[in-house]
């Protein structure tokens, strides 16, 4: 063992300090997101008043494929120079858009807040994950995803009620951006004075791995997360179609409630519910993985999904799209966290980091993808047609994963993808 890891030890308990920072960090990423998910929609309405919802949508498809194409890189760049230095950058990178979003003169100026708000989410929500994975070790992933990302979804559920309410309050600019604000400069400054470095903690998994990392290459470890391996490129469909239907969520589902004549409180709620539902449900999902294994929750949660999005086309009023919201927030929850543990599962450690920047560049163009999707759709052919076609979309992943993907989980460490 090298002098670096004599030191480091694998585990959750051993590593709490740093694994408890981490979750409240990525809180704080989510709640970047939140800011937007009630007040963007309506911006885009009622303040610049931009008719066709492909027009509309344009800030979700910015934020998508900047985001995916920057977990492509972050994974890299954790790998090559280490996980710290990548997260404080993209703090540095996402806090001058709440201040862009408030003083926006233009919809051009939301669609740049957003592109560095992708970047914002590339660098840190890649890096979050990729540092708890190197800290709980080979048999807690599951458990250590439900964490990551319940924080995350829990606060971008808390942020999205509150901007519902201070937008009801005090309007839709400044108030709810106030918040992102705060959040931007404290997730810089835990990240810069306190959050410690893990690369060494990959290091020293690498070392004790089963398998040999085989030397691949960035290319090969694309095409391996993309297409050749059957569990990897499984959850990377999954991944797109599932913030494919996220982002109809984001983008469709407010305009939908404010045309039934909801006001920004309520439509706040319903926008909090599902993230909220979906947060709350990986702290018993992702460990829930760690025992039952990967693939049949993924595959059930994705038609749990298709379920939810689909009574939200079938139906009207508050109630009847609560619980459709609650069956989407069950199913996301039974998937989110699990495919970043397959992911965790197949990937060797020392091409981890790259494994998880290319699934999370499927997973989040899924974004760019529904937002142009449900767009196009809506525009041509009304706002629920747009949600029926997602809810198909994503009952076929669902069946996707349970006829490709392989069970990953073991219950003793687990050999690498060659």
């Amino acid at each position: 063992m090298s002098a670096p890891t004599a030191s480091i030890r694998l585990g959750l308990r051993a590593n709490l300090a740093q694994f408890s920072l981490l979750v409240v960090v990525n809180a704080l990423v989510g709640g970047m997101v939140g800011q937007e998910r009630t007040v963007l929609p309506l911006l885009a309405d009622q303040v610049f008043a931009i008719g066709a919802i492909t027009v509309s949508l344009a800030f979700i498809v910015a934020f998508g494929v900047t985001k995916a194409v920057t977990n492509l890189v972050a994974g890299t760049l954790a790998d090559r120079y280490g996980r710290k230095p990548v997260l404080v950058a993209g703090w540095l990178i996402g806090l001058p858009v709440p201040l862009m979003l408030i003083w926006a003169p233009s919809w051009g100026w939301v669609i740049a807040a957003n592109v560095l708000l992708g970047v914002n989410q590339g660098l840190t929500w890649s890096t979050t994950i990729i540092m708890k994975i190197d800290l709980v070790g080979p048999h807690r992933r599951g458990l250590a995803m439900g964490f990551n990302e319940a924080a995350g979804y829990l606060a971008l559920a808390a942020t999205g009620l509150a901007t519902g309410a201070l937008a009801a309050t005090y309007g839709l600019r400044p108030a709810p951006f106030l918040l992102g604000l705060a959040y931007a400069a404290l997730g810089l400054g835990l990240s810069t004075v306190l959050v410690l470095e893990t690369h060494d903690h990959a290091r020293l998994e690498a070392s004790i791995h089963h398998a040999a990392s085989d030397g691949l290459t960035g290319r090969q470890i694309f095409t391996l997360t993309t297409f050749r391996e059957r569990a990897l490129s499984a959850a990377s469909q999954a991944g797109l179609v599932n913030n494919l239907n996220d982002g109809l969520a984001w983008g469709i589902y407010p305009i939908l409630f404010a045309t039934s004549g909801m006001g920004a409180g309520r439509i706040g709620v319903l926008v909090a519910l599902y993230p909220a539902v979906w947060s709350l449900g990986q702290l018993a999902t992702g460990a829930l993985s760690d025992r039952w294994g990967r693939k049949w929750l993924i595959a059930g949660g994705m038609l749990v999904q298709a379920v939810g999005i689909a009574l939200v086309a079938a139906t009207t009023g508050f109630g009847l799209w609560a619980l459709a919201a609650v069956l989407m927030g069950i199913g996301t929850a039974m998937v989110y966290p699990t495919l970043l543990a397959v992911i965790g599962d197949v990937a060797h450690p020392a091409w981890r980091g790259r494994a998880v920047g290319v699934y999370r560049l499927w997973r989040d163009l899924g974004y760019a993808v529904g937002a142009i999707i449900a767009g196009i759709t809506a525009d041509l052919l009304g706002l629920r047609s747009a949600i029926w076609l997602v809810a198909a979309i994503t009952a076929v992943s669902g069946l996707v994963v349970a006829a490709r993907m392989y069970e990953t989980h073991q219950p003793s460490p687990a050999g690498g993808a060659s």
